[in-house]
């Protein structure tokens, strides 16, 4: 009887040791600085409602590469979306303007879909060197002709190293 109990034990000290190895491998090949996602109420995307996500660069001799997410319902209009992105490195603020294609000229949407909804990960930059370790900033706003514009569900940003350094 005392055998079985410790060959039970034994298995679930081997089941328990594989799992934390395993959730140690996949938080520790993780190179994501930030993975952003905000959900936009009502998914109606105003001028105002501007999306930030401020981050920490650790190691500012590495790449790194920054996309934009998005998703929507099937029932946004348009098949792009215009963007300004406000990267603010402390007091300096560098704003850019982005333009997305989001479907197909048929129509079809180029995000991979779920049910109603459709998500995206653009890229905003990539093999980017920051200029310095600390903190930066990213603002989102929408810049379409619509306010509000309709049918966004979130939208988000991932900053992660760069894996062809």
């Amino acid at each position: 009887m005392a055998q079985k109990i410790n060959l039970l034990l034994n298995k679930r000290q081997i089941i328990l040791l594989a799992f934390l190895w395993m959730v140690t491998l996949s938080v520790g090949c993780t190179n994501s600085v930030v993975d952003s996602n905000v959900e936009i109420a009502d998914r109606r995307w105003t001028y105002r409602n501007h999306v930030s996500t401020t981050f920490d660069i650790k190691d500012n001799t590495k790449a790194y590469n920054i996309y934009f997410k998005l998703r929507h319902t099937a029932n946004y209009k348009y098949a792009n979306i215009f963007i300004l992105a406000h990267f603010k490195d402390g007091k300096k603020v560098l704003t850019k303007r982005y333009q997305y294609k989001l479907a197909k000229n048929d129509g079809e949407w180029l995000g991979s879909g779920s049910g109603n909804v459709f998500s995206y990960t653009l890229p905003m930059l990539t093999n980017h060197y920051f200029p310095r370790n600390g903190k930066f900033e990213i603002e989102i706003e929408q810049n379409m002709r619509d306010n509000p514009l309709l049918e966004v569900s979130d939208v988000g940003l991932t900053v992660s190293e760069s894996l062809t350094n």
